[in-house]
């Protein structure tokens, strides 16, 4: 058993190759091999939101406060709110941040495979953050 204390791993300012707008990101937990499983929580602030990416093995979202807004690749844009979960299946190509006038965080859950957990694409775009592109 490990017990890794609340505050003992500094928060890491998200990089701008892989999202739009001010995101922090504080790692909760990344099992030793042989397990995969990866636990982050990510704060979003007003506007902010991550490029389009995929993950090898799927990904859930546990949105733990404020609003915010996922999509996938030809699909609608969806609200999402504190206390709802999100699937994304793997290989599923899809984007989620916070709304335009609300922060929003959520805990971010998913598996690496062969040592990565996410393909990073393009940006998401002004048009396609507004539900108009």
């Amino acid at each position: 058993m490990e017990i890794k204390p609340c505050g003992s791993r500094p928060s890491i300012k998200a990089p701008a190759e892989y999202f739009t707008g001010s995101v922090l990101q504080d790692p909760l937990m990344e099992a030793p091999s042989p397990a995969r499983v990866r636990a982050v929580s990510v704060t979003f602030e007003p506007g902010a939101r991550t490029a389009w990416h995929t993950h090898p093995l799927g990904q859930t979202l546990v949105v733990t406060s404020g609003k915010g807004l996922a999509q996938s690749k030809g699909g609608p844009l969806r609200e999402i709110r504190a206390g709802d979960t999100v699937w994304i299946a793997p290989g599923e190509k899809h984007w989620h941040g916070a709304a335009p006038d609300t922060a929003m965080t959520h805990i971010a859950i998913h598996e690496a495979l062969d040592g990565s957990a996410a393909d990073w694409m393009e940006q998401v775009s002004d048009e396609q953050y507004a539900g108009k592109g």
